[in-house]
Protein backbone atom coordinates (compact mmCIF):
# COMPACT_ATOMS: atom_id res chain seq x y z
CA UNK A 1 0.00 0.00 0.00
CA UNK A 2 1.21 2.80 -0.91
CA UNK A 3 -0.01 6.75 0.49
CA UNK A 4 1.85 9.88 -1.93
CA UNK A 5 0.92 13.19 -0.14
CA UNK A 6 1.01 16.40 -1.93
CA UNK A 7 0.11 20.29 -2.21
CA UNK A 8 2.06 21.58 0.38
CA UNK A 9 4.25 25.17 0.21
CA UNK A 10 4.57 28.77 1.74
CA UNK A 11 1.64 30.45 2.25
CA UNK A 12 0.81 33.94 4.08
CA UNK A 13 -1.63 33.73 6.92
CA UNK A 14 -5.00 33.65 5.51
CA UNK A 15 -4.55 31.85 2.28
CA UNK A 16 -5.71 28.75 1.24
CA UNK A 17 -3.90 24.94 0.36
CA UNK A 18 -5.49 21.88 -0.59
CA UNK A 19 -3.35 18.68 0.10
CA UNK A 20 -4.10 15.71 -1.58
CA UNK A 21 -3.59 11.84 -0.88
CA UNK A 22 -3.31 9.50 -3.73
CA UNK A 23 -3.68 5.87 -2.21
CA UNK A 24 -2.73 2.56 -4.42
CA UNK A 25 -2.58 -0.92 -3.47
CA UNK A 26 -5.48 -1.75 -1.57
CA UNK A 27 -9.64 -0.78 -2.08
CA UNK A 28 -9.10 2.63 -1.40
CA UNK A 29 -12.79 2.62 -0.44
CA UNK A 30 -13.24 0.66 2.08
CA UNK A 31 -11.19 2.01 4.40
CA UNK A 32 -11.53 5.65 6.68
CA UNK A 33 -8.95 7.96 5.86
CA UNK A 34 -7.18 10.61 7.90
CA UNK A 35 -4.71 13.49 8.46
CA UNK A 36 -2.42 14.10 10.85
CA UNK A 37 0.51 16.93 11.08
CA UNK A 38 3.33 17.11 13.05
CA UNK A 39 5.22 20.79 13.78
CA UNK A 40 8.96 21.02 14.86
CA UNK A 41 9.56 19.76 18.92
CA UNK A 42 5.82 18.54 18.75
CA UNK A 43 3.98 15.23 18.56
CA UNK A 44 2.44 14.30 15.71
CA UNK A 45 -1.25 14.96 16.01
CA UNK A 46 -4.50 14.14 15.04
CA UNK A 47 -5.99 16.59 12.29
CA UNK A 48 -8.79 15.08 10.18
CA UNK A 49 -10.67 12.03 9.23
CA UNK A 50 -13.26 10.66 7.20
CA UNK A 51 -15.37 7.44 6.90
CA UNK A 52 -14.67 5.16 4.09
CA UNK A 53 -17.96 6.54 2.40
CA UNK A 54 -17.31 10.18 3.46
CA UNK A 55 -20.93 10.55 4.90
CA UNK A 56 -18.72 10.74 8.38
CA UNK A 57 -15.67 13.20 9.11
CA UNK A 58 -14.25 14.63 12.35
CA UNK A 59 -11.61 17.78 13.38
CA UNK A 60 -9.40 18.19 15.88
CA UNK A 61 -11.21 21.70 17.02
CA UNK A 62 -8.43 23.77 16.15
CA UNK A 63 -9.13 23.34 12.55
CA UNK A 64 -12.90 23.18 12.68
CA UNK A 65 -14.85 25.41 10.62
CA UNK A 66 -11.63 26.02 8.42
CA UNK A 67 -10.43 23.31 6.92
CA UNK A 68 -12.48 20.68 4.89
CA UNK A 69 -11.82 16.68 4.34
CA UNK A 70 -12.92 15.00 1.59
CA UNK A 71 -12.49 11.75 -0.50
CA UNK A 72 -12.90 10.63 -4.30
CA UNK A 73 -13.13 6.81 -4.42
CA UNK A 74 -13.27 6.99 -8.39
CA UNK A 75 -9.78 8.34 -7.90
CA UNK A 76 -8.51 6.39 -4.75
CA UNK A 77 -7.89 9.96 -3.28
CA UNK A 78 -7.96 11.57 -0.47
CA UNK A 79 -8.18 15.69 0.42
CA UNK A 80 -7.87 18.48 2.67
CA UNK A 81 -9.04 21.66 1.48
CA UNK A 82 -7.38 24.29 4.17
CA UNK A 83 -8.70 28.02 4.39
CA UNK A 84 -7.90 30.91 6.92
CA UNK A 85 -4.54 29.53 7.55
CA UNK A 86 -2.30 30.29 10.40
CA UNK A 87 0.80 30.04 11.68
CA UNK A 88 0.00 27.38 13.98
CA UNK A 89 -0.85 25.61 11.42
CA UNK A 90 2.74 25.16 10.17
CA UNK A 91 3.55 21.38 9.71
CA UNK A 92 4.51 18.50 7.79
CA UNK A 93 1.19 16.81 6.98
CA UNK A 94 0.83 13.25 7.40
CA UNK A 95 -2.53 11.54 5.44
CA UNK A 96 -2.65 7.97 7.00
CA UNK A 97 -5.06 4.86 6.17
CA UNK A 98 -6.77 2.86 9.30
CA UNK A 99 -7.67 -0.55 9.26
CA UNK A 100 -10.02 0.09 12.42
CA UNK A 101 -11.16 2.15 14.59
CA UNK A 102 -8.76 4.42 15.69
CA UNK A 103 -6.15 1.87 14.03
CA UNK A 104 -3.78 3.08 11.14
CA UNK A 105 -1.81 0.96 9.36
CA UNK A 106 -0.10 2.88 6.66
CA UNK A 107 1.11 6.42 6.63
CA UNK A 108 1.78 8.84 3.42
CA UNK A 109 5.42 10.52 3.39
CA UNK A 110 4.44 13.69 4.46
CA UNK A 111 3.98 17.47 2.68
CA UNK A 112 5.31 20.38 4.32
CA UNK A 113 2.85 23.40 4.67
CA UNK A 114 4.48 26.85 6.31
CA UNK A 115 1.98 29.67 6.90
CA UNK A 116 4.09 33.08 7.55
CA UNK A 117 2.76 36.30 9.60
Amino acid sequence: VQLQASGGGLVQAGGSLRLSCAASGRTFSRYAMGWFRQAPGKEREFVASISWSGDSTRYVESVKGRFTISRDNAKNTLYLQMNSLKPEDTAVYYCASYYGAGLIDYWGQGTQVTVSS
